[in-house]
């Protein structure tokens, strides 16, 4: 009678140890962690090569839980924002993460959605983890920080335009560069200048909004229109559409982000009118969207790295445990053809 030979199930793989790196490398396991902790003792490179290829032979991978234990840190910092799919802060959360990883930190990213409820839990989430700081681009000006003070977890407000008692703030001068703008339409002859004012969870008043009003009253001019919608490409949309059917319509807009004014363009292009010929546009942010709509807008940049990288020092960088402070960096008018220049 046939029989079938049934291979016998594979030996479990067990789990490789530093002790079995320290005798794969002839070294001792403390020579091994060294190597992995990147100190406090340093290694000669000789040693450090054999130790990391014992690594790469066993396929070792360190506890990351005891080595938070051991370490007192998680070496992991919370990054919370709006949204990730708006290009702005596609680009912000991406230079967070950089910022983070040269200093030999992960980063948890969440989104709020441009919901409080769900910006707390997030918070609330990120405290339970321990992470060792939270980096917050919060849709409130004034966002609790509660659960974070009392996991005694430092914080930092990113893409804040103001300063908040004792948290460190880092932004732009809002209404500066919305005034830079609408100064720069007002210099191509235009005296009918609306806004599309974005709308916050808070319905709080934003700083691009006072710029608008400051340049229009140095110029001796009237306020235009205002449309406020959603920080969104369809927001912008319904913006445009309402610029289109005001009868005072603008022969210029200046829109408080990129998104809102790729939105507009469609309104406009779908009306039949040329930009800048008909309407002229410039908005606010300086994403890459900006640079690769048709005309190019042209846009107040924000310099994004520049101040991921000033949050993630204060969080666990040079700067963890100064006083707080709110950090202004300067923005910068990236002119294009939006707004009528050659």
């Amino acid at each position: 009678m046939d029989t079938m030979t049934i291979p016998a199930a594979p030996a479990p793989r067990t789990q490789v140890t530093r002790k079995d790196v320290a005798r794969y490398a002839g070294v001792s396991t403390a020579v091994v962690s060294y190597v992995v902790n990147g100190g406090p003792k340093k290694v000669a490179p000789a040693t450090e090569a054999k130790v990391q290829e014992a690594i790469r032979q066993l396929g070792y991978r360190p506890n990351a839980a005891a080595r938070a234990l051991k370490l007192g840190s998680s070496e992991t910092i919370g990054l919370v924002i709006p949204d990730n799919s708006n290009p702005f802060f596609s680009m912000l959360a991406h230079a967070v993460e950089d910022a983070a990883g040269a200093l030999g930190y992960a980063l948890v990213l969440t989104n709020s959605d441009g919901n409080l409820a769900k910006e707390r839990r997030n918070i609330r989430n990120l405290a339970a983890r321990q992470v060792d700081g939270v980096v917050l681009a919060s849709v409130l000006f004034e966002p609790e920080l509660d659960d974070l003070e009392a996991a005694e977890i430092p914080s930092v407000l990113l893409s804040h335009s103001g300063s908040s008692a004792g948290v460190t703030t880092v932004g732009v001068d809002l209404a500066k560069g919305a005034r830079t703008a609408v100064e720069h339409l007002i210099g191509h002859g235009h005296t009918n200048i609306g806004l599309a004012m974005g709308t916050t969870t808070g319905n709080e008043a934003d700083a691009r909004e006072e710029g608008w009003v400051q340049a229009l009253r140095d110029a001796g001019l009237p306020e235009g229109p205002i449309a406020r919608s959603a920080f969104t490409r369809v927001g912008g949309y319904a913006a445009g559409k309402r610029f289109l059917a005001s009868g005072h319509r603008p022969t210029a807009i200046f829109a408080s982000s990129d998104m809102q004014a790729i939105g507009i363009l469609r309104a406009l292009h779908e009306a039949g009118l040329s930009v800048p010929e008909d309407i002229a546009l410039v908005s606010f942010d300086g994403s890459e969207d900006a640079e690769y709509s048709w005309p190019t807008l042209t846009t107040v940049e924000q310099p994004v790295r520049d101040m991921a990288e000033a949050a993630v020092r204060a969080l666990v960088g040079a700067d963890r445990g100064e006083p707080a402070q709110h950090r202004v960096f300067p923005t910068k008018l990236l002119v294009r053809q939006s707004c009528g220049c050659p």
